[in-house]
Protein backbone atom coordinates (compact mmCIF):
# COMPACT_ATOMS: atom_id res chain seq x y z
CA UNK A 1 0.00 0.00 0.00
CA UNK A 2 1.27 3.55 -0.63
CA UNK A 3 -1.29 5.02 2.18
CA UNK A 4 1.07 7.52 3.65
CA UNK A 5 3.25 8.70 0.76
CA UNK A 6 0.92 11.31 -0.57
CA UNK A 7 1.15 13.13 3.39
CA UNK A 8 4.78 14.30 2.72
CA UNK A 9 4.94 17.76 2.91
CA UNK A 10 8.79 18.90 1.61
CA UNK A 11 7.68 22.26 2.52
CA UNK A 12 8.70 21.08 6.08
CA UNK A 13 12.19 22.36 6.98
CA UNK A 14 13.39 19.30 8.57
CA UNK A 15 13.09 17.88 5.05
CA UNK A 16 14.88 20.02 2.86
CA UNK A 17 18.36 18.04 3.16
CA UNK A 18 16.48 14.73 1.58
CA UNK A 19 13.84 16.40 -0.53
CA UNK A 20 14.92 16.42 -4.11
CA UNK A 21 15.86 12.71 -4.18
CA UNK A 22 12.52 12.44 -1.67
CA UNK A 23 10.22 13.48 -4.20
CA UNK A 24 11.63 11.42 -6.87
CA UNK A 25 11.03 8.31 -4.29
CA UNK A 26 7.83 9.68 -3.11
CA UNK A 27 6.63 9.48 -6.68
CA UNK A 28 7.98 6.06 -7.24
CA UNK A 29 6.40 4.56 -4.39
CA UNK A 30 2.60 6.45 -5.37
CA UNK A 31 3.53 4.38 -8.24
CA UNK A 32 3.93 1.00 -6.62
CA UNK A 33 6.40 -1.01 -4.76
CA UNK A 34 8.46 -2.54 -7.66
CA UNK A 35 8.77 0.55 -9.34
CA UNK A 36 9.65 1.63 -5.57
CA UNK A 37 12.27 -0.33 -5.03
CA UNK A 38 13.57 0.06 -8.81
CA UNK A 39 14.14 3.56 -7.63
CA UNK A 40 16.29 3.29 -4.77
CA UNK A 41 18.45 0.56 -6.12
CA UNK A 42 19.35 2.88 -9.24
CA UNK A 43 20.20 5.44 -6.66
CA UNK A 44 22.48 2.86 -4.78
CA UNK A 45 23.81 1.76 -7.69
CA UNK A 46 24.58 5.23 -8.37
CA UNK A 47 26.34 6.30 -5.26
CA UNK A 48 28.27 2.86 -4.30
CA UNK A 49 27.59 3.29 -0.44
CA UNK A 50 28.14 0.10 1.24
CA UNK A 51 26.90 -1.27 4.43
CA UNK A 52 28.33 -2.30 8.16
CA UNK A 53 30.87 -4.59 6.32
CA UNK A 54 31.79 -2.89 3.07
CA UNK A 55 29.23 -4.60 1.13
CA UNK A 56 27.13 -2.79 -1.72
CA UNK A 57 23.98 -1.40 -0.59
CA UNK A 58 21.08 -2.79 -2.22
CA UNK A 59 17.17 -2.70 -1.15
CA UNK A 60 14.91 -5.91 -1.03
CA UNK A 61 11.52 -6.45 -0.57
CA UNK A 62 10.84 -7.56 3.14
CA UNK A 63 9.93 -10.46 2.18
CA UNK A 64 13.16 -11.46 0.49
CA UNK A 65 14.90 -11.70 4.13
CA UNK A 66 15.47 -15.18 4.93
CA UNK A 67 13.46 -16.73 7.90
CA UNK A 68 14.94 -16.75 10.74
CA UNK A 69 17.60 -14.07 9.58
CA UNK A 70 17.98 -10.88 11.93
CA UNK A 71 17.55 -7.90 9.98
CA UNK A 72 21.16 -5.85 11.13
CA UNK A 73 23.19 -8.92 10.12
CA UNK A 74 21.55 -9.76 6.74
CA UNK A 75 22.07 -6.06 6.17
CA UNK A 76 25.78 -6.48 6.81
CA UNK A 77 26.20 -9.70 5.52
CA UNK A 78 24.36 -9.00 2.19
CA UNK A 79 24.49 -5.32 1.58
CA UNK A 80 20.47 -5.75 1.12
CA UNK A 81 18.24 -3.53 3.51
CA UNK A 82 14.89 -5.08 3.58
CA UNK A 83 12.30 -2.45 2.75
CA UNK A 84 8.57 -2.44 3.24
CA UNK A 85 6.50 -0.51 1.25
CA UNK A 86 5.65 2.04 3.85
CA UNK A 87 7.02 5.54 5.01
CA UNK A 88 9.08 4.08 8.08
CA UNK A 89 11.29 2.61 5.65
CA UNK A 90 11.11 5.30 3.29
CA UNK A 91 13.10 7.68 5.77
CA UNK A 92 15.09 4.91 6.47
CA UNK A 93 16.38 4.49 3.06
CA UNK A 94 16.64 8.40 2.39
CA UNK A 95 19.32 8.19 5.45
CA UNK A 96 21.54 5.61 4.31
CA UNK A 97 21.62 8.77 1.41
CA UNK A 98 21.92 11.90 3.39
CA UNK A 99 24.34 9.65 6.11
CA UNK A 100 25.75 6.84 4.96
CA UNK A 101 29.05 6.40 7.30
CA UNK A 102 26.78 6.86 10.15
CA UNK A 103 24.32 4.52 8.64
CA UNK A 104 26.80 2.25 7.78
CA UNK A 105 28.92 2.35 11.33
CA UNK A 106 25.06 1.80 13.27
CA UNK A 107 24.74 -1.26 11.27
CA UNK A 108 28.38 -2.58 11.60
CA UNK A 109 27.96 -1.85 15.20
CA UNK A 110 24.50 -3.80 15.91
CA UNK A 111 26.23 -6.48 13.69
CA UNK A 112 29.10 -7.20 15.73
CA UNK A 113 26.78 -7.07 18.67
CA UNK A 114 24.77 -9.79 17.43
CA UNK A 115 27.27 -12.00 16.35
CA UNK A 116 28.67 -11.52 20.21
CA UNK A 117 25.20 -12.04 22.00
CA UNK A 118 23.27 -13.38 19.49
CA UNK A 119 19.62 -13.02 18.92
CA UNK A 120 17.59 -12.73 22.48
CA UNK A 121 14.12 -11.50 23.79
CA UNK A 122 15.76 -8.34 24.54
CA UNK A 123 18.15 -6.19 22.62
CA UNK A 124 20.58 -5.09 25.98
CA UNK A 125 21.98 -2.40 26.42
CA UNK A 126 24.09 -1.53 23.84
CA UNK A 127 21.81 -2.73 21.18
CA UNK A 128 18.96 -0.58 22.44
CA UNK A 129 21.22 2.87 22.10
CA UNK A 130 22.16 2.11 18.93
CA UNK A 131 18.28 1.68 17.68
CA UNK A 132 17.46 4.95 19.81
CA UNK A 133 19.95 6.51 17.77
CA UNK A 134 19.19 5.19 13.78
CA UNK A 135 14.94 5.76 14.85
CA UNK A 136 15.11 9.09 16.80
CA UNK A 137 18.33 11.20 17.09
CA UNK A 138 18.44 14.80 16.18
CA UNK A 139 22.19 16.06 15.17
CA UNK A 140 22.21 19.02 16.87
CA UNK A 141 25.61 20.88 15.25
CA UNK A 142 27.07 23.08 17.84
CA UNK A 143 29.72 25.79 17.45
CA UNK A 144 29.10 27.31 21.04
CA UNK A 145 29.27 25.49 24.02
CA UNK A 146 27.06 27.36 25.72
CA UNK A 147 24.19 26.04 23.98
CA UNK A 148 25.38 22.89 24.28
CA UNK A 149 24.90 23.67 28.04
CA UNK A 150 21.50 25.31 27.54
CA UNK A 151 19.96 21.95 25.90
CA UNK A 152 21.47 19.32 28.13
CA UNK A 153 20.27 21.60 31.45
CA UNK A 154 16.32 21.78 29.48
CA UNK A 155 17.01 25.75 29.94
CA UNK A 156 14.72 26.03 26.92
CA UNK A 157 14.38 29.54 27.17
CA UNK A 158 17.94 30.82 27.04
CA UNK A 159 18.01 28.02 23.98
CA UNK A 160 14.86 29.08 22.01
CA UNK A 161 14.22 32.56 22.99
CA UNK A 162 17.03 34.24 24.57
CA UNK A 163 19.58 32.80 21.91
CA UNK A 164 17.21 32.43 18.81
CA UNK A 165 19.55 34.22 16.52
CA UNK A 166 22.36 31.69 17.15
CA UNK A 167 20.02 29.22 15.34
CA UNK A 168 22.07 28.83 11.69
CA UNK A 169 25.36 30.79 13.02
CA UNK A 170 26.17 28.69 16.04
CA UNK A 171 23.91 25.86 16.12
CA UNK A 172 21.06 24.01 14.12
CA UNK A 173 19.25 20.58 14.56
CA UNK A 174 19.70 17.70 12.00
CA UNK A 175 16.78 14.79 11.46
CA UNK A 176 18.08 11.83 11.71
CA UNK A 177 15.72 9.27 13.28
CA UNK A 178 13.75 7.85 10.66
CA UNK A 179 11.03 6.80 13.21
CA UNK A 180 11.23 10.26 14.26
CA UNK A 181 10.89 11.74 10.39
CA UNK A 182 7.84 9.26 9.92
CA UNK A 183 6.11 10.90 13.16
CA UNK A 184 6.59 14.66 11.49
CA UNK A 185 4.54 13.80 8.41
CA UNK A 186 1.89 15.03 10.77
CA UNK A 187 3.53 17.02 13.33
CA UNK A 188 2.37 17.73 17.15
CA UNK A 189 4.02 19.89 19.52
CA UNK A 190 5.18 17.01 22.16
CA UNK A 191 7.03 15.22 19.53
CA UNK A 192 10.49 14.63 20.86
CA UNK A 193 13.72 13.46 19.42
CA UNK A 194 16.71 12.67 21.52
CA UNK A 195 19.17 15.28 20.84
CA UNK A 196 22.69 13.55 19.94
CA UNK A 197 26.26 16.56 20.48
CA UNK A 198 28.25 17.38 17.39
CA UNK A 199 30.94 20.21 18.31
CA UNK A 200 31.75 21.56 14.93
CA UNK A 201 33.80 24.78 14.23
CA UNK A 202 32.39 28.02 13.40
CA UNK A 203 33.37 28.04 9.94
CA UNK A 204 30.93 25.10 9.66
CA UNK A 205 28.11 27.63 9.02
CA UNK A 206 29.47 29.03 5.91
CA UNK A 207 29.22 25.26 4.39
CA UNK A 208 26.37 24.19 2.34
CA UNK A 209 24.20 21.45 2.99
CA UNK A 210 26.05 18.65 1.08
CA UNK A 211 29.65 20.07 2.91
CA UNK A 212 27.56 20.02 6.39
CA UNK A 213 26.06 17.11 5.90
CA UNK A 214 29.48 15.24 5.05
CA UNK A 215 30.88 17.05 7.88
CA UNK A 216 28.77 15.96 10.38
CA UNK A 217 28.95 12.21 9.24
CA UNK A 218 32.65 11.61 9.44
CA UNK A 219 32.71 13.36 12.81
CA UNK A 220 29.53 11.28 14.41
CA UNK A 221 31.11 7.56 12.51
CA UNK A 222 33.87 8.47 14.14
CA UNK A 223 33.06 9.28 17.83
CA UNK A 224 30.56 6.00 17.13
CA UNK A 225 33.17 4.03 16.41
CA UNK A 226 35.32 5.41 19.31
CA UNK A 227 33.19 5.36 22.20
CA UNK A 228 30.81 2.71 23.36
CA UNK A 229 27.06 4.25 22.95
CA UNK A 230 25.34 4.88 25.86
CA UNK A 231 21.64 6.09 25.92
CA UNK A 232 22.47 8.43 28.72
CA UNK A 233 24.10 10.43 26.04
CA UNK A 234 21.29 11.71 24.69
CA UNK A 235 19.01 14.86 25.58
CA UNK A 236 15.42 15.23 24.62
CA UNK A 237 14.87 17.99 22.42
CA UNK A 238 11.43 19.06 21.44
CA UNK A 239 11.66 19.64 17.81
CA UNK A 240 8.78 21.90 17.24
CA UNK A 241 10.93 24.26 19.36
CA UNK A 242 13.13 24.52 16.79
CA UNK A 243 13.52 28.35 15.47
CA UNK A 244 11.71 28.00 11.84
CA UNK A 245 10.64 24.62 12.30
CA UNK A 246 6.51 25.64 13.10
CA UNK A 247 5.26 29.44 12.92
CA UNK A 248 3.66 29.70 16.34
CA UNK A 249 7.54 28.89 18.51
CA UNK A 250 7.38 32.29 17.11
CA UNK A 251 5.51 33.85 20.11
CA UNK A 252 7.61 33.17 23.23
CA UNK A 253 4.46 31.81 24.96
CA UNK A 254 4.84 28.74 22.58
CA UNK A 255 7.83 27.51 25.19
CA UNK A 256 5.50 27.85 28.08
CA UNK A 257 3.92 24.64 28.01
CA UNK A 258 5.57 22.28 31.01
CA UNK A 259 4.21 18.98 29.72
CA UNK A 260 6.44 19.61 26.29
CA UNK A 261 9.19 22.31 27.43
CA UNK A 262 9.62 20.28 30.65
CA UNK A 263 11.91 21.17 33.31
CA UNK A 264 14.20 17.95 33.74
CA UNK A 265 17.36 17.38 35.23
CA UNK A 266 18.11 20.56 36.28
CA UNK A 267 15.92 20.29 39.02
CA UNK A 268 18.00 17.61 40.22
Amino acid sequence: MSAGFADIDWARPWLASIEARGKRWQAAALAGYDEYLATLNEDAAAASHVTGRGEALAFIAQEELPAGASYEGHIAQTGRVPTRHNLHDFFNGSMWFAYPRIKATLNALQAQQIDTLGIGPTRGGVRDALTLFDENAVLFACADPSLALALRGFRWRTLFVDERTAWGTRCEARIFGHALLEKLVAPYKACTGHAWIVEVPIDYFTLDDAARRALIDERVAQRLNAEPLDSRAFAPLPVLGVPGWWAANASPDFYDNTNVFRPGRRNR
